[in-house]
């Protein structure tokens, strides 16, 4: 199946900031640009870093009150964690305020990955490097929200093709696929459970799709046949799929 790249919705107008950037620039430029984040990057324009609001917020909170009584420190503030939150509130800089390792994606992974990598690591953009790990772009969850803009009909021709003829070796109209605002729904009588479950699954990873209605019925249950057996009465790219399941 096609899976839409990075580099096709990614803004390669990338504000960032260099590790001397100073912290009041840095901030001016998230207010400018109203951006909740920029990558730091050296000389070579490799990501060493990103700087976020959340790093600015940090910085004020960590901040020593002139006027408050100083303490002993404790054992949880002497933890690394502890540590980098104190040195935040020095920071001057934005090499010296920015989290690192910076959590990137290249320009060739698909939509999905990007996706996947920003809900698992919990941030709202990534900065894109191309084959040298150079900065090239920057994708937002705005940009992936994109993919859910495809047409229907474009959506129903890529579910006929791909994993009806190509991976299941059917007919084309051997399945009624319709799709409405991006809903897919496959209505049809096919030789095998495991093929239903195949369409479904392979129809719901396209790009865009927004959730598959599947009403297929079969011939034969085949759940219960060894995997070698099983292998040997599908066809091409389904083989690796019905092992999936």
């Amino acid at each position: 199946m096609r899976h839409d790249k990075i580099a096709t919705v990614m803004s390669t107008d990338v504000v960032r900031a260099a590790y001397g950037t100073p912290f009041k620039e840095v901030a001016l430029l998230l207010a400018t640009h109203r951006i909740s984040g920029v990558p730091v990057v050296d000389e070579d324009d490799k990501v060493i870093g990103v700087l976020s609001e959340t790093d600015l917020i940090m910085h004020q909170a960590t901040t020593p009150d002139p006027y408050e009584t100083k303490h002993r420190a404790t054992l949880a503030e002497l933890t690394p964690g502890a540590r980098r939150q104190a040195a935040k509130g020095r920071a001057r800089t934005a090499g010296e305020l920015m989290t690192r390792p910076p959590v990137t994606v290249h320009a060739d992974d698909t939509i999905v990955q990007a996706a996947r990598t920003m809900a698992q690591r919990h941030v709202e953009r990534l900065p894109v490097l191309d084959e040298e790990d150079r900065l090239v772009g920057i994708v937002t969850r705005r940009d992936l929200l994109q993919v859910f803009l495809r047409p229907d009909q474009e959506i129903r021709t890529e579910v006929i093709q791909e994993v009806l003829v190509h991976a299941l070796w059917l007919p084309a109209r051997s399945v009624e696929v319709s799709v409405t605002e991006g809903v897919v729904t496959l209505t049809g009588h096919l030789e095998r459970k495991s093929e239903t479950e195949i369409a479904v699954a392979m129809t719901r990873r396209i790009d865009g799709v927004v959730d598959v209605v599947g009403h297929l019925t079969y011939r034969l249950d085949d759940a219960r046949l060894r995997t070698e057996e099983a292998a040997q009465t599908t066809h091409g790219v389904a083989d690796d799929w019905l092992r999936r399941l």
